[in-house]
């Protein structure tokens, strides 16, 4: 294979793992590892790499668009980070002590549960009348786009979001894994707000989350400019197309690839575990 026909291909991917980032606020790393390392034989360090590449593309491609849009929670994304970025470093320091083939069969079997949640919500169905005092307190509620207006949403929850968040992190550090999924769940179920808020919201910080893993990526070596070139090209390319696509989309219809795309990673995670590949 030559390298002009590597980095076509590889562009080609790259696109719709970005499409797929956008649309489900996870970045288009689930689709860009097992690419390379299944289809193109690229070493795991190397594809971890450009998959840091890739979320970093996916956030800096989405956010800014989602902004204008008017869907992003900045300050629930800010807020929430905190708590997430705590959960990683206590998991860096547990790594050496807890089971990681416990924990991937238990994360698995927590996306499953997740796939089920995010797909039974309905909510169209729900009103809130007030917010959290947390919520409150911080000005966490905001307004989105609904047919050319303007809708209010109340936050709720505040304290479980966070501790989802810390989980989230702490799985993130202890398991190598995006807590993308994760970061959707706790404002999706937690803190109850609109699907297309939490996914916009989740491309916001899981940006910020892999700028901090990248910078230790090419430290050590593990980012070859000839994958995460053609891969940074075609993810931005995707989650421009993807972040036009979401606002027209139904939330139903996001509902069910996000459960989709959850089920699959869950499945793989729980393979590994089962075969001793963790």
């Amino acid at each position: 294979m030559t390298i002009l026909f590597f980095s076509v291909l590889l562009l080609i991917f790259s696109f719709f793992a970005g499409l797929l980032g956008a649309l489900t606020g996870l970045g288009g790393g689930v689709v860009v590892i097992p690419v390379l390392v299944l289809i193109f034989h690229v070493n795991i360090h190397y594809a971890m790499g450009a998959s840091l590449i890739s979320v970093i593309a996916t956030s800096s491609g989405t956010t800014a668009a989602y902004l204008r849009e008017g869907y992003t929670n900045l300050r629930i994304g800010m807020f929430l980070e905190a708590s997430a970025v705590v959960g990683a470093f206590i998991g860096a320091l547990l790594i050496a002590v807890v089971s990681k083939t416990f924990l991937s069969i238990l994360f698995s079997l927590l996306l499953f549960f997740s796939a089920y949640l995010t797909i039974k919500r309905r909510e169209e169905h729900e009103q809130y009348l007030q917010s959290h005092p947390w919520a409150v307190a911080l000005n966490l509620d905001s307004t989105y786009p609904v047919k050319n207006r303007q809708e209010y949403y109340h936050v709720q929850h505040v304290p479980f979001a966070l501790f989802i968040m810390g989980i989230a992190g702490l799985m993130s550090g202890l398991l190598g894994v995006g807590s993308g999924t994760l970061k959707v769940l706790a404002m999706d179920q937690a803190l109850r707000l609109p699907y297309k808020v939490a996914t916009t919201t989740s491309n916001f910080m899981i940006g910020i989350t892999a700028a901090v893993s990248a910078g230790i990526y090419f430290s050590r070596g593990y980012i070859d400019p000839a994958i995460a070139f053609p891969v940074m090209i075609g993810v931005i390319a995707g989650s421009f197309s993807g972040a036009k696509l979401l606002v027209k989309m139904h939330t139903r219809n996001l509902r069910i690839i996000f459960s989709v795309v959850i089920c699959l990673i869950g499945l793989q995670m729980l393979y590994k575990a089962l075969t001793g590949v963790v």
